[in-house]
């Protein structure tokens, strides 16, 4: 519940009502619908501290990653997360790795950007850790569980993408949070004579 509840108020309800009614009725498996995983990242960054107009919570992975698309066209400069093809960034701890699970994926966020607005079955996992094993990333409903996934990568770092892979990765946000102004640290004041 606490991973709904970091959506907006009230955009939880739905999804914790029709869990609750399921509970009561001997459901099996409750919260295996609906797809958790989107709301997951959301609990994530919303705990860490980032505010919705940085990272927008949503039900969805298509809502966020529109928002985050069209923060890096309007603000370049400062927008809090930039888009990357995959094979063009080495992932860093922070970033999230977003994958297309449709029948016909599509390849590149800018694919993305022309279809915004329409819902599209996605999957995020947020980059933890980096080495030559590969990138750690963890996701939400994995096999119906938070779950920690290791990404193979080349000799460069950068994630080996199988052709025909499904869900495609079609782009690694990178993380710019606490790393550009107005998020520098302010240098402290001189201790010269102070002026009367």
């Amino acid at each position: 519940m606490a991973y709904w509840r970091a959506l907006d108020p009230g955009a939880d309800e739905g999804a914790i009502a029709r869990n609750r009614a399921r509970y009561a009725n001997g459901a099996a498996n409750v919260w295996d619908e609906p797809p958790w995983s989107a709301a997951f990242i959301s609990f994530v960054l919303r705990g860490a501290g980032i505010d919705a107009r940085e990272f927008p919570p949503a039900a969805a992975h298509s809502s966020y990653v529109d928002a985050m698309i069209a923060d890096a066209r309007d603000f370049p400069a400062r927008a809090p997360f930039i888009p990357h093809d995959p094979a063009g960034r080495v992932p860093e701890p922070g970033d999230l790795v977003c994958a297309d699970r449709s029948r016909r994926p599509i390849a590149d966020w800018r694919e993305r950007a022309a279809d915004a607005g329409r819902f599209r079955p996605m999957h995020c996992d947020i980059v933890v850790a980096v080495g030559p094993e590969g990138v750690q990333a963890i996701g939400g409903n994995l096999r119906d569980a938070v779950t920690r996934v290791t990404l193979p990568v080349d000799s460069g770092g950068r994630l080996i993408l199988a052709p025909g892979a499904t869900p495609r990765i079609f782009a690694i946000f990178e993380n710019r949070l606490g790393r550009l102004p107005p998020w520098r640290p302010v240098p402290p004041p001189s201790q010269g004579t102070p002026v009367s």
